[in-house]
């Protein structure tokens, strides 16, 4: 089966800072996947270097086989792939409803109403608070917004940064749970970055670690959970 996203040798840097050295990974469709790493590691530039910026200096990227190395990230975006950024980055001035509608933009059907209802259904609270500004909602709030706002462009896969950042542990069994039905339920792929190790190999059919720019393990979810190298080094105090 060819993987819906393969990354294979990649580096990348900011001017003459190196960010990624040679990293490698595959998403196979229907898995979710999860990186971790601690604040730094360049979990996130990973993320953002697969939608085209910045543009790798060594290596290819892959989507369903297709080669989309350095491609623009409007259209990574129109090819399947929805990002949920760190830090949500929801449009606090506008309501929910519109927030949700700015995600579907890249839709093919033009109609947002199958999709509102797969995020009602997953985040029944967005649906109460469909007229409510964003920018008024709690921070699990703003999270599920930002999930659900990826949604409405009907991925194929889903990269998700941090999403558990800065949120009480119950609102992230909440946002880990939903990741879960979704996966489950749609089989939609996912690629999750995340500090939160625990919850995160948890969640995950495999994982990958990632220090100071390059993969140094990579595994079933539950089998890095039980290394001691992890637990020691990401598990102490949950977050690495």
């Amino acid at each position: 089966m060819t993987p819906l996203l393969e990354v294979d040798n990649v580096s990348a840097a900011y001017g003459a800072v190196q960010a990624l050295t040679d990293v490698s990974l595959r998403v196979m469709p229907g898995e979710i996947v999860t990186l971790i790493g601690a604040n730094g590691a360049g979990k996130s530039t990973l993320l953002m270097t697969i939608c085209g910026a910045p543009v790798p200096r060594a290596g290819r990227i892959r989507l369903a086989g297709e080669d989309i190395t350095g491609e623009k990230t409007h259209l990574t975006m129109r090819r399947g792939v929805a990002q949920s950024p760190e830090g949500r980055r929801i449009f606090p001035r506008m309501t929910v409803y519109e927030n949700l509608l700015m995600g579907a933009q890249a839709l093919t059907t033009g109609d947002p109403g199958p999709q509102l209802e797969q995020v009602f259904t997953l985040f029944p609270r967005m649906k109460e608070r469909l007229a409510q500004r964003g920018g008024t909602l709690s921070g699990g709030e703003q999270q599920m917004l930002a999930i659900g706002r990826a949604l409405m462009s009907k991925p194929r896969l889903l990269l998700l940064d941090e999403p558990s950042l800065g949120l009480a542990p119950l609102v992230v069994r909440q946002i880990f749970g939903a990741i879960r039905q979704l996966n489950e339920s749609t089989g939609l792929t996912v690629l999750l970055v995340e500090q939160n190790a625990n919850q995160a190999l948890r969640l995950a059919h495999r994982g990958y670690v990632l220090v100071n720019g390059r993969i140094t393990m990579e595994g079933g979810g539950h089998e890095l959970l039980a290394r001691p190298e992890i637990r020691d080094a990401y598990l102490g105090g949950g977050h690495g």
